[in-house]
């Protein structure tokens, strides 16, 4: 069976994925991971796309696996066209899913205002025990705050510039949810026309949390595209 590596979101885990992961391990040999200071994992020097694009390069290297596909959902999925850039060799095929392609300053910013843990803990408590639950032992309010920092660096700095795109030769299908509320129809299609060799798709009936995304009609169109 095809090795399929699931790259998590921002301030997520990859214990969010584990539903979609039992609808496909009957084809693929799933693998998952948490990026540094997620899910429980140690924070290391660094928090930003080269660091977690490095975590994924430490984690081939300790399950022997020369290169993988990819699917990444948000920011999983600009850490897979991260590397995809620098190290080609290491990455198969990949898909993303309601991944932020454009940052800018006012971006940015807007982005960083749903990251305050204090507004979390009372307009949404729910949400923030789900968070202080998902990253210990870490402190969850150092997850977003160090999160919200890496998009202001991102907002001044993109990582991924439009030159990069069109220098990635890898076989991409871009998918955006319907009704995703954080990521634009726009964005998304202007790097697919970058790509040489992209796919974009709205995935029907979805929103950009992956709790409600149609995980079955998800699940298919990964099927197809690595089959």
């Amino acid at each position: 069976m095809k090795n399929l590596l699931i790259l998590h979101g921002a301030i997520g885990s990859k214990s969010q994925f584990n539903s979609l992961a039992s609808l496909l391990n009957n084809q693929f040999n799933i693998h998952l991971l948490n990026f540094s200071g997620h899910g429980g994992e140690a924070f290391k020097e660094n928090f930003n796309i080269p660091q977690f694009a490095d975590d994924v390069l430490v984690y081939l290297e300790q399950q022997k696996v020369e290169s993988i596909d990819i699917f990444g959902y948000s920011m999983g999925g600009y850490v897979a066209l991260y590397l995809a850039k620098h190290h080609p060799e290491k990455v198969g095929k990949i898909i993303t899913l309601g991944t932020k392609l454009s940052w800018t300053p006012d971006i940015a910013a807007k982005e960083t205002k749903m990251l305050d843990a204090e507004k979390m803990e009372d307009k949404i408590p729910t949400f923030a025990a789900i968070l202080k639950d998902r990253h210990y032992p870490n402190d969850w309010k150092t997850v977003l705050e160090k999160t919200a920092n890496m998009m202001i660096t991102m907002g001044n700095k993109n990582v991924l510039k439009d030159e990069d795109f069109k220098l990635i030769q890898h076989t991409i299908k871009l998918l955006l949810a319907d009704n995703d509320e954080m990521v634009t129809y726009e964005e998304t299609n202007h790097v697919a026309q970058l790509l040489p060799h992209a796919t974009f798709e709205l995935l029907p009936n979805s929103k950009h949390p992956i709790e409600k995304v149609d995980i079955d009609a998800l699940s298919e169109i990964i099927r197809a595209f690595y089959s």
